[in-house]
């Protein structure tokens, strides 16, 4: 009789370790320098960062757990001379008195407060479009389109891959949404040249999809919802906003000069069977006319999508108008009947709202740590004791990014682990006296925080494609340790260069 072997689960214990940490730090000493609800701040993040990484449950279910610890914890903490920077909590009529608790009906107000972030309703904004490109398939169509005219060479499929992600990523601003309309498509001529699913070809397309996808999260700020996070920090924290335009003008020329690395990195690393796709330019062109023609709807959604683009270009060049209100009326004109493109109904069922939920959280917790000056007792802890205020900016940067790049393998989302680290990075520009480089330090931090390149659970559409057996964790690791070089190297020629040249730095 066969064994079945089955996998030990793992996750109640971790579940279980995630309280036995926050006790644990409940129940420490408090330093002098460290107020009461700014420890409570960190066990909470202890307990989130060990949910996050383990998933021992679900994103949302884990949000829902950190409001629950918010109202309890905080609530039920000494306001101590956090008064003003809590928001000066009154109770009839009068701010509390520091050895008062600060009151449940408060923290619930801070538990919440990331709902009321302008970059909540961006990121809300750019799921309704990324699900309007999904129910008019324009994402598909746009990416036959480009595909069609690469050829059937090899080489040329893998720099159509590029281009289609680099043309989805300034209209789909949804980094899992891009990877699903190329995914299949490429699977599809791996397929009609004959080719196994588990071919080197396949792995080489497949790879190169999604690594492209990653590299352009950091290229565009609407590419994906974690740049949205640490804007909601930077405008709340600094009290300033960086347009599209300037996002653009700051990370583009890195993405594109990823591009080139990828595509001479996949070509090199990954050698394909064949060098050309019989049939492969065939499937597409038949694809393509299975669609038909363009339809009024993706005319309409054409037409929203380039306004849009426009207006996220220009932001504070040629008019007033920020990302996320723009995006908003966008969303409700695409909402409008006769002249949107899809109804309340299809938004219900294709929405992730729980992606909303757990990205609302997030910037809670952040606004959290800052408030209670938690972030910026770890930052002094942490970073302090390295002796980074006398190194040179350069340095910092350096020691700080790989920093970056070694705890998010950890962590399967960047979201999550820009919610936990951003706040900290703010800090540490304190820590640092960084004044007028403040915003571009942690900015380049939040480009690090995208580097998905190295394991498959690294991000969403990581998962996505390795969820289509085409490779191995190996051929991934290859190809990843060899653009996280690449692109920390990047990172540190724009620091010392072109940053400096355009006043980020």
């Amino acid at each position: 009789m066969e064994e079945v072997k089955k996998k030990l689960n793992l996750k109640p214990y971790w579940i279980i370790l995630s309280f036995i940490v926050l006790i644990a730090i409940i129940l420490l000493p408090t330093p002098a320098d460290l107020p009461i609800m700014a420890k409570m701040a960190l066990a909470i993040l202890a307990f989130a960062v060990i949910m996050w990484v383990t998933e021992a449950v679900s994103y949302p279910v884990s949000s829902m757990m950190i409001v629950a610890l918010i109202i309890m914890l905080i609530g039920f903490s000494p306001i101590q001379k956090l008064g003003a920077a809590m928001g000066n909590p009154m109770v009839a009529g009068k701010p509390l008195a520091e050895d008062a608790m600060f009151g449940t009906q408060n923290a619930l107000k801070i538990a919440f407060s990331g709902f009321s972030s302008s970059a909540v309703a961006l990121v809300a904004a750019a799921l309704f479009l990324a699900t309007a490109m999904q129910v008019t398939n324009l994402h598909k169509r746009l990416a036959l389109l480009v595909l069609s005219v690469v050829g059937n060479k090899t080489n040329a499929v893998v720099a159509g891959s590029i281009i289609v992600s680099i043309i989805l990523a300034f209209f789909v601003p949804s980094a899992t949404a891009r990877a699903g309309a190329v995914v299949p498509i490429l699977l599809g001529m791996v397929t009609a040249f004959g080719a196994k699913k588990e071919s080197r070809l396949a792995a080489l397309l497949v790879i190169t999809a999604v690594q492209a996808v990653s590299i352009w999260n950091v290229g565009i700020k609407t590419g994906a919802a974690q740049n949205m996070v640490a804007m909601g920090f930077i405008n709340k924290q600094f009290n300033q906003d960086v347009s599209w335009g300037e996002w653009f003008m700051y990370a583009a020329p890195w993405s594109i000069l990823m591009s080139i690395a990828l595509y001479f990195i996949m070509i090199t690393v990954i050698k394909p069977e064949t060098k050309e796709i019989e049939g492969g330019k065939e499937l597409v062109k038949k694809q393509l006319a299975e669609l038909g023609p363009v339809t009024a709807r993706e005319w309409r959604l054409i037409a929203i999508s380039v306004a849009l683009l426009f207006f996220w270009a220009t932001e504070a060049k040629l008019h007033p108008i920020d990302s996320s209100s723009i995006t908003l009326v966008a969303l409700a004109i695409m909402l409008t009947p006769k002249v949107g493109v899809f109804t309340w109904k299809d938004v219900e069922k294709l929405i992730p709202w729980g992606t909303i939920i757990v990205f609302a959280i997030g910037i809670s917790l952040g606004n959290l740590l800052l408030q209670t000056t938690a972030a910026q007792w770890l930052s002094d802890k942490t970073f302090g004791l390295m002796g980074l205020e006398h190194m040179p900016l350069l340095a910092t940067i350096a020691l700080i990014t790989l920093f970056n790049i070694i705890i998010h393998l950890g962590f399967a989302s960047a979201t999550s682990l820009a919610s936990a680290l951003i706040p900290v990075f703010i800090a540490l520009t304190a820590t640092l006296g960084l004044k007028d480089n403040a915003i571009g330090f942690v900015l380049i931090q939040q480009f690090v925080i995208s580097f998905g390149f190295l394991l498959p659970v690294s991000a969403p559409q990581n998962m996505l494609a390795y969820g289509t057996g085409t490779f191995t964790v190996k051929d991934f690791l290859k190809t990843g340790i060899a653009l996280t070089i690449i692109g920390y190297l990047l990172i540190l020629l724009f620091s010392a260069t072109y940053w400096q040249w355009i006043g980020l730095l």
